[in-house]
């Protein structure tokens, strides 16, 4: 796995605004070589605040959405259009503004896809779609994602991987979740290994309640208790934050900032 860089930005907006730029860059990158590449999207609010900030930049357009796939790191098992799903902030903050095909944007079933009231046969469903769009240079059941975004929450889980819980020791590609210590209880999730095929994963945070968990994920932890400390990408790992979520980094990991 990759060693973590840490790059610090001056506050939430400038933030968001940053990754949305860097975002666009390393999209256009991986299209132009393979004439393809993929995604993976997180929820919260800096998450949907980078989708807002990559909507308004012009240089959106430079970006070949027709040749960008979509997927998600976890969905709350909620219908379609709930507000409370991350596909909803998706494509409300830039989903829908952008030349790109519904088959491509790989949306996570809820309790009204074709699975119904089935979390475990959903997960499994969308761990079958994401067997199909692998290629044969990449590792694993799942295809090896260029960029892989994660929120982080304050006691340091990434996508619906919380501490402690049997999804952290789940090999499978996508599990369902029950029991979730935040509402709603039942979710769908990518495993650690899905994860960790991402060739990139950028980890975002915003705000002084993350500070102990970023703190936490650049730590020697193991990722049962600190999932964070668990989710690296192959080739490169940043974790991209704004001076309140960065004021506990510890001294000796190398950052870059604050801005």
């Amino acid at each position: 796995m990759s060693v973590p860089e840490v790059l610090v930005h001056r506050d939430g907006p400038l933030l968001a605004k940053a990754v949305a730029a860097r975002l666009i860059t390393a999209l256009v990158d991986s299209v132009a070589v393979p004439g393809s590449a993929s995604v993976v999207l997180t929820g919260g609010g800096i998450g949907t605040s980078v989708l807002a900030s990559l909507a308004a930049e012009p240089a959106r357009d430079a970006v070949d959405w027709r040749h960008l796939d979509i997927w998600w790191g976890d969905e709350r098992f909620l219908p379609t259009g709930h507000p409370d799903r991350n596909e909803t902030g998706a494509r409300s903050a830039l989903l829908d503004h952008v030349d790109i095909a519904p088959a491509q944007v790989h949306a996570m079933p809820g309790p009204d896809g074709p699975d119904g009231d089935d979390p475990e046969a959903a997960a499994a469903r969308y761990a079958t779609w994401l067997a199909a769009a692998t290629r044969p240079e990449d590792h694993g059941r799942v295809p090896s994602f260029d960029v892989l975004l994660l929120g982080i929450g304050p006691e340091a889980h990434v996508a619906s991987l919380f501490p402690g819980m049997p999804a952290l020791y789940d090999e499978r590609p996508v599990v369902a979740v029950r029991g979730a210590p935040k509402p709603p209880p039942t979710r769908l999730s990518l495993t650690m290994p899905s994860i960790r095929a991402a060739r990139e994963v950028w980890i975002l945070a915003s705000g002084a309640e993350k500070a102990d968990a970023v703190a936490m994920a650049l730590s020697d932890a193991g990722p049962v208790q600190v999932p964070a400390a668990g989710a690296r990408g192959r080739q490169r790992t940043l974790f991209l934050l704004d001076r309140d979520a960065a004021a506990k980094v510890p001294p000796e990991i190398g950052r870059q900032g604050p801005y």
